[in-house]
Order: structure tokens, then C-alpha cells, then sequence
């Protein structure tokens, strides 16, 4: 009896090195232009090429600038280095790349899988940690290191670790104004950021089952943040819609083959996990981020929480800097706390549902004063689709800022950076020190909430939020 993660494994597995490792293949490798440069030049120094340059892609998107220009161009002059040296390095080795000002560029996670790049049973690779995105569609997704990104570049091929098997059965419904945003930040809360540490994680239940797509995206992507090497959700229905959608190469043969093989990635009844955690979707409500860790997080009417004279040294630590950076007082109510920007977009939350859901809440609003709202689509196909809904109108109209396509604001390696002791409300996955500018104090949520925020210029239920009528 096996675990989807050890079907995956087995089936990529080229070489059992150890009881630990296996050599694993990769069926597709993406890169981006902050973790490839050094893997490139050491694959020069050594005279090596790229074996199979069909089954990686790269993409710009962590260093671009997102200002609404018909064209971009990166003035910053490291981040143009390296931009040109990933179309130089991608032309060389005949590597597919979405550059710089392709109508199609994004960020790599929303890129990928909108392409139809992403299939059940794939192992797939990228420098980031957050590839952990594509288990949504019951796909093998982790972030690698620089070298292990050399190493993949010249073998299709990594010296693998195992993980240990986590499952998460959540069972029950969402209630009304919840996401899978909060459905994730209350179970990072509960486990904590540690709490998946050395574990690839199975989601399952009837809540999961009731999801979309780009909902399990978030709650895959996120999965990290409590520690996963990997996150999965085998592959169901309409999983398998969603990519026979958007991969016409699949013909009548081949679909029949990938059904087949589709239907059996699933953990077997019996298979044996070393962790199980139960949680009830019914219980979860809209959650907000108080510290500078995602498992500091609270629903919308906790209050921020103390030192727990209980917790062990390091928590007690943890817990005094984040109050300290975060300038919150013990006892405040997280609700009403004021709000000077708002960002809605990165990796987790820049779908075309996820616009859809903020669009739901700015319609008939206006942005408060004294706030800076912003929407960065995840590409430039979440971008067109957008604009043609009407979305990008009605967030213009209502006084957001509507950007072109890529990582911005989610962290702090381009020009849509925060200043110190801005308070934002955020989409993004992480509320590190630091992490949206240096000072900048980030709170995690929901694209509703972070809507509910830019109108109200504060943290507020967006479920509290009065109907607009006319």
C-alpha cells in the first residue's frame, strides 16, 4: 500500500541511491532570473550543456518592474543584469522564456499551469519554495537550491531526499465569506510554521474536494509555509478538466493513456502516514496575520496575543520581536487596526478568481482615504482576461492602482517596495521582517479581506461590510 507521494517518487526514481535518497527525474524544470545565473556559469565552467531544453522554462518575474507602461523596461542595473543574462543563458541552451515584455509573462507559478505545463503525476523543479503550488493538480512540486539547479539543468535529474508522509483531512463546508486563504492560514496557525517541517503533505476530505482549481493553488502554494517539502491533492475530475483544457497536445491516444494513468494517483486505502491532522472547514473564518510569521495569525476578532509566559524560550522570543516590529499593543483587536497600503496579487492570490473575489468587494466602493491600493494580475492571460471582464475598470474606477504582471510587491526585489512602519494588507505568503521593505509591516489575508481593507483604511470582516445597493 502506497501514499500518492511514494507513487510519484517510485515512478521518478532513476537510481535508489541510499535508504534516504534516490536519484529523482524531472519532468519539468522552471527557472527564474535570481536562482539561475550561478547555475548557468558553473554548467559553462565545466563545458556542460542542456540535455533536454524542452522540459525547462524559464521566466522573469521576481525582479520586473510592474508600473503600467506599454513597455517595460528594468532600469535597476543588477536586476537588468540578470535579466539579460537569463535571455542570453535561454537562447544559448534553446530554453523556452517569457521575457521581460511578453504578452504572456507572469509569475512562474500562475505562468506554468495556465499553459497547460502542469499534469498529474509530473515532478516539477524551480529555484523558488513555493512550487509547491502545482500539488493542486497532483503533481510533485519543490524548490530547489542554486546547485541543485545546475545539477537539474545538466541531467533532468536531483540527488532527493525523501520526506516523511503528512496527511490533512479536512472535512466540512466553508462558511459564507471564507476562503481557502483562511482555510490555510488557520491550519498554519494550529500546526504551526514548523509544524510540516520534513513532511510532503496530502490534502483530502469533502472541503477539498468542493474547491477550484485556483483555490487548491493557494492552499499548495501555502503549504510550504508551515514547513512542506511538498503539498499534494490527487487528482480528480476536475483537476483533470482543468488540464485537458489547456493542453491541446494531448490527442485522443494519448488522452486515453493519461486517463488511465491519471486515475491511479491516488494514496491507496490503507497507505500508511506518519502524521495525520484532522481539521472541520465549518470552524474556519476569516483569518488575518498579526506577526512576522504566517503561523502568527489570528481570526479577524482576536486579539493580538502576548508573550505566553508557558511557550518555550524561542516562541517567547519569536512573539516579543514580532510585537515589537509589527508596533501592535497586547490586547488590541486586530479588527480596526489602520492600513496605509494594500497589495492584491503574487503567487497565492493573482488568478483570475482571485480578482473576481476582490472585485466582489471594491464594486460600488471607493478606495479610503490615505490608502495606496494596488492589483498585480499573476500574468499576462490573468491580465487580458481581466480587462476584458471589466475588472480592471472597476478597480481603476474605485481608485486602484491596475499593474502589469509579476511578483511586485510580495517581496522586496523590484521597485514596488513599502516604506518603513507601512502598515499593508496583503495577499502575498509571507509577513517576514522586512519582507515588502525595510520596516514595512505586512499582514496576510484573503483578496476579499485585503478588498474590504482598501475601502474601509483598516483590518475589518469583509463578511461585517454593509451591502451597496444601486
Amino acid at each position: 500500500m502506497k501514499t500518492l507521494y511514494r507513487k510519484l517518487v517510485d515512478s521518478h526514481a532513476v537510481a535508489v541511491l541510499d535508504a534516504q535518497n534516490v536519484l529523482l527525474f524531472c519532468d519539468l524544470h522552471l527557472m527564474n532570473e535570481y536562482t539561475s545565473p550561478q547555475a548557468f556559469a558553473g554548467l559553462h565552467e565545466q563545458g556542460r550543456g542542456v540535455p533536454l531544453p524542452g522540459q525547462n522554462v524559464a521566466v522573469v518575474s521576481h525582479i520586473i518592474p510592474t508600473h503600467p507602461v506599454m513597455k517595460r523596461v528594468i532600469n535597476d542595473p543588477a536586476s537588468a543584469l540578470q535579466a539579460s543574462n537569463l535571455k542570453r543563458n535561454c537562447e544559448r541552451h534553446r530554453i523556452p522564456l517569457f521575457d521581460t515584455n511578453d504578452v504572456l509573462q507572469g509569475i512562474e507559478h500562475v505562468v506554468a499551469p495556465e499553459h497547460g505545463m502542469v499534469r498529474p503525476g509530473m515532478v516539477i523543479l524551480c529555484g523558488d519554495s513555493h512550487t509547491t503550488t502545482y500539488g493542486a493538480l497532483g503533481a510533485l512540486g519543490f524548490g530547489i537550491g542554486t546547485s541543485e539547479v545546475e545539477h537539474v539543468l545538466a541531467t533532468q535529474t536531483l540527488v532527493y531526499r525523501l520526506a516523511q508522509d503528512m496527511h490533512i483531512r479536512i472535512d466540512g463546508q466553508l462558511p459564507p465569506g471564507t476562503t481557502a486563504k483562511d482555510l490555510i492560514l488557520m491550519v498554519i496557525g494550529r500546526i504551526s510554521a514548523q509544524g510540516a517541517r520534513g513532511f510532503v503533505v496530502e490534502f483530502s476530505g469533502s472541503a477539498i474536494d468542493a474547491l477550484s482549481i485556483e483555490a487548491r493553488f493557494t492552499l499548495c502554494n501555502m503549504a510550504v509555509e508551515a514547513g512542506a517539502r511538498g503539498a499534494l491533492i490527487a487528482p480528480d475530475a476536475r483537476a483533470i478538466d482543468h488540464v485537458l483544457q489547456r493542453a491541446p497536445d494531448i490527442d485522443t491516444a494519448e488522452r486515453d493513456m493519461a486517463l488511465a494513468h491519471w486515475a491511479t494517483l491516488r494514496s491507496d486505502a490503507g497507505a500508511r502516514f506518519d502524521v495525520t491532522h484532522r481539521f472541520n472547514a465549518g470552524e474556519v473564518v476569516p483569518h488575518v496575520t498579526w506577526g512576522t510569521s504566517p503561523d502568527q495569525v489570528l481570526p479577524i476578532d482576536g486579539l493580538v496575543p502576548g508573550v505566553d509566559p508557558a511557550s518555550d524560550a524561542a516562541t517567547q522570543r519569536s512573539t516579543a520581536q514580532a510585537l515589537r516590529y509589527t508596533r501592535l499593543a497586547v490586547g488590541a483587536a486586530l479588527a480596526g487596526t489602520p492600513v496605509q497600503h494594500v497589495f492584491i496579487g503574487s503567487c497565492t492570490n493573482g488568478r483570475i478568481e482571485d480578482l473576481r473575489a476582490a472585485a466582489d468587494v471594491v464594486r460600488g466602493r471607493r478606495v479610503a482615504a490615505g490608502v495606496r491600493a494596488m492589483v498585480v494580475p499573476g500574468s499576462g492571460a490573468v491580465k487580458s482576461q481581466a480587462e476584458a471582464e471589466g475588472l480592471a475598470a472597476l478597480f481603476t474606477g474605485a481608485g486602484f492602482e491596475w499593474r502589469q504582471p509579476g511578483c511586485s510587491m510580495c517581496l522586496a526585489m523590484n521597485d514596488d517596495v513599502l516604506a518603513d512602519g507601512v502598515r499593508c494588507a496583503s495577499t502575498t505568503n509571507r509577513n517576514f521582517e522586512g519582507r515588502q521593505g525595510r520596516g514595512a509591516i505586512t499582514h496576510l489575508m484573503s483578496p476579499a479581506m485585503a478588498a474590504a481593507a482598501a475601502v474601509t483604511g483598516r483590518l475589518i470582516d469583509v463578511r461585517s461590510l454593509e451591502p451597496v445597493h444601486g
